[in-house]
């Protein structure tokens, strides 16, 4: 019943917003009492939080698969990354705008919580573009951590206008990301008379 609550509460916060969505609303759409939603759950922050925690500890540990895999280099890293985040669009699309819209509304002991956990997931980003530095697949006159954030805002927001049964697939769109990032958009002049 709690995964239940939980699914019912994504479906509802994505659809009316965690402020609008009341306990009644969860328990409603469930055909079960305010007794069994408090059996469960304190209250409807606690289920934020969860919703919050379970979407990020997956990608975490996600990542860290990604970041251990010996066989794969930076850049091969760095479009997994990408793509791990834009797979999650047509599973867990519902729960990824939550986390990034309704944050505002968590208490700041939950928020703290929760940042702390989207840092590690965004210096893991840093971790691949730094090897990759040294490692002389990435240019040296990047900052890193601008890059990191500039990849963050890019593929969190593809969670609200990205369609996996659009034009492009997820992997399409991850490999288009991946070479924005890696070769930008100016176009290099050819050379005559070579």
């Amino acid at each position: 019943m709690k995964n239940q609550i939980l699914k019912k509460s994504i479906d509802l916060f994505d659809d009316k917003g965690f402020k609008e969505t009341t306990i009644q609303d969860i328990v409603d759409q469930l055909d079960v009492t305010k007794g069994t939603f408090y059996y469960y759950f304190n209250s409807k922050q606690e289920v934020l939080r969860d919703i919050h925690l379970e979407y990020i500890e997956g990608l975490l540990q996600e990542q860290e698969e990604i970041l251990q895999n010996q066989t794969l280099s930076n850049k091969e890293k760095l479009y997994e990354n990408i793509y791990l985040t834009l797979s999650k669009i047509d599973t867990q699309g519902k729960e990824a705008r939550i986390v990034h819209r309704e944050l505002r509304h968590l208490h700041e002991d939950h928020v703290k919580q929760i940042k702390l956990k989207r840092k590690e997931y965004r210096l893991n980003f840093e971790k691949i573009i730094d090897e990759g530095k040294k490692t002389r697949e990435f240019s040296n006159h990047i900052r890193t951590d601008i890059l990191a954030f500039g990849f963050l805002g890019m593929t969190n927001y593809s969670y609200y206008w990205f369609r996996t049964d659009g034009e492009l697939t997820d992997k399409e769109l991850a490999r288009f990301y991946t070479e924005i990032i890696l070769k930008g958009i100016e176009e290099v002049p050819v050379k005559e008379g070579i």
